[in-house]
Parts: structure tokens; C-alpha cells; sequence
């Protein structure tokens, strides 16, 4: 059986079906394009590192990170230029992170090509966020 290579979608965001697992959020950062590629696999390692119990699925297109029972606290796309991180009750999380949302919950960073991550602040933002009641849809 040959696998098909899946589709990138505007600003090269890999369409992967929904599925629930690391599977196929693997699926989505093998897919992604270029830089970006490296960049969700270096994300994963640390979210899986910083947040053991981690949950993984994708949704909308994007991988989903959270706790069983707890809702989903990070997803990341891809844009042209930069990967979108987002904390999904990123407002509680100290120091804020940067990017502001027009959902008063939401903050985000972004990653782009050729720019380190300060895997410190990162961490800290993780645990935080695991540790909070995250975001669960329809609700």
C-alpha cells in the first residue's frame, strides 16, 4: 500500500485527518514543510518531556495537546512564515505569552525560521497550562 502525501493547505498547514493519538499528529509534523518540520518535532519532544500524561490528537488540521479529563491546553499551525502556538488559556499563564488573541483566553508565540525558542520560557508556559483546566469544545 502506498501512503499518499498529504495536502498542504494555505500557508503550508499539512491536512491530516482527524484522529486521536500520537499517530497522527506525527503524521501532521512529517508533513510539515521545510524549517517547519524540525521546528513541530522539536516542539513535541519538549511538550512530551515537559507534560509526561500529555494527551495527543488532531483537529481543524492541527495537532492538539492535552489532559485526559481536563480539556486541550496547546495546538500549533502553520503559516507562511511562522508556526502559531497556541496556549488556549494562555491569559493565566505568567509571564503572558506575547501574542494577544481576540478570544480573551487565548495568547500565542510564534515560531519562525532561523529563530531560537527560549525551551526555558516554554517549559515554564507548559506546565502551567497542563496544570489548568484547559479548553474543551462546545463548551
Amino acid at each position: 500500500m502506498t501512503r499518499k502525501t498529504p495536502k498542504l493547505l494555505s500557508g503550508g498547514n499539512p491536512q491530516i485527518p482527524k484522529g486521536d493519538g500520537d499517530g497522527p499528529v506525527q503524521a501532521y509534523i512529517a508533513a510539515m514543510p521545510g524549517w517547519k518540520h524540525a521546528a513541530g518535532k522539536r516542539l513535541d519532544a519538549l511538550i512530551e518531556k515537559t507534560v509526561p500524561d500529555v494527551k495527543k490528537a488532531v483537529r481543524w488540521n492541527s495537532p492538539f495537546y492535552g489532559i485526559e479529563g481536563k480539556g486541550w491546553f496547546l495546538s500549533f499551525h502553520c503559516f507562511t512564515r511562522y508556526i502559531k502556538v497556541t496556549f488556549f488559556k494562555g491569559a493565566a499563564l505568567r509571564p503572558l505569552p506575547p501574542v494577544g488573541s481576540k478570544d480573551p483566553d487565548a495568547r500565542y508565540f510564534h515560531i519562525h525560521e532561523d529563530e531560537e525558542i527560549d525551551e526555558v520560557q516554554v517549559e515554564s508556559w507548559l506546565k502551567q497550562a497542563a496544570a489548568i483546566p484547559g479548553w474543551i469544545p462546545g463548551k
